[in-house]
């Protein structure tokens, strides 16, 4: 997620520079027939273009405006996980008589912190991540689920045995809380586990069970399609058919123009339509890469960041020390 003060004009203008080659590209198609080879048929009534596109407004705003309430529940999430976490590490800190027994707990939440965050930036065939110009961009930030493999950190929180079962699971995150129930009990039977605090932590393993399964939800089932399609295409056709609205309304222009643009008006119908075009492109763009919140964008929700936090909080309440948590935070604009 972009933690920085905006984002730059130019780094917009890299980002989108596609959809504007395109566009600039499309905008000179029908000048070009209109003055040089006197299609004059062409022009579209400029009555027409101004209904599509105002159609086309409110479909792109009713996408962006779900697709920013998708991320903002993701965040939701990923707060309530925060805040789940330092309690959980706090009881186990407390009052589980054995503090090896105290720190097994602890570091088994973060080993399932851990695989969760690999679970939630697995591609998924609608993501945008790998597109060129999303790609692109990753120069400016990092994605530490890409860089290493799980297999290399789950080691470090559970014991070879209980890592090896975890990463055999087909789902490695529902495994290790499994094992955390497991746990439970067993310090509950032997008595090194009070029955309220217990409850207290069982309570808790069912509030991450919840959450694990509202962000699988924003994972695995994505924005409906029927409604990113109807709005991808109306963009689409608005962007076809406004150069050729423009058309006839600059070419009445030159009645009253003297000088050099005497006859020539027709061509800031070029400049005109990509720049209202490039608007309704760009806001299409943004929506697409809002809608999927943990895909690895630079508009996520910063899941690796907020592991590192709760990693550094709790292994703080333990009396360790961890680096500080900079992971995922795009830190050169």
């Amino acid at each position: 997620m972009h933690l920085g003060k905006s984002y730059k004009v130019t780094e917009f203008l890299i980002w989108t520079r596609r959809q504007i080659y395109w566009l600039l590209i499309w905008g000179c198609v029908p000048v070009v027939l209109y003055k040089l080879f006197a299609f004059t048929w062409l022009s579209v009534p400029l009555t027409i273009v101004v209904l599509l596109g105002t159609a086309t407004s409110f479909i792109v705003g009713f996408k962006n405006v779900q697709t920013y309430n998708r991320a903002t529940e993701a965040l939701d999430i990923w707060v309530d996980i925060l805040g789940k976490s330092r309690r959980w590490g706090q009881i186990a800190r407390d009052f589980v008589e054995d503090k090896q027994l105290s720190r097994k707990l602890v570091y088994r939440h973060l080993a399932w912190l851990t695989a969760l965050r690999y679970e939630l930036r697995r591609p998924r065939v609608w993501e945008g991540a790998g597109k060129r110009f999303n790609a692109e961009y990753r120069r400016f930030y990092r994605v530490p689920e890409w860089e290493r493999d799980i297999d290399e950190l789950l080691p470090d929180y559970l014991p070879p045995s209980e890592a090896a079962q975890a990463l055999s699971s087909p789902s490695v995150p529902t495994h290790i809380l499994s094992l955390q129930s497991t746990s439970l009990r067993m310090l509950h039977t032997t008595g090194c586990l009070g029955s309220h605090f217990y409850m207290e932590l069982h309570r808790s393993l069912g509030d991450f069970i919840s959450l694990q399964s509202r962000a699988e939800g924003f994972k695995n089932f994505p924005y409906p399609r029927q409604y990113a399609t109807v709005s991808s295409l109306f963009v689409k056709f608005f962007c076809l058919l406004f150069p050729f609205g423009l058309l006839h309304e600059f070419d009445k222009l030159n009645d009253g123009m003297t000088g050099f643009m005497q006859g020539n008006m027709i061509w800031l119908v070029v400049p005109c339509s990509v720049a209202v075009s490039w608007m309704y492109t760009s806001l299409e763009q943004v929506g697409e890469s809002t809608e999927n919140p943990f895909e690895g964008g630079a508009n996520d929700v910063p899941i690796s960041t907020l592991c590192s936090i709760i990693e550094r909080d709790l292994k703080e309440m333990l009396g360790e020390q961890t680096a500080d948590p900079t992971v995922g935070v795009i830190i050169a604009l």
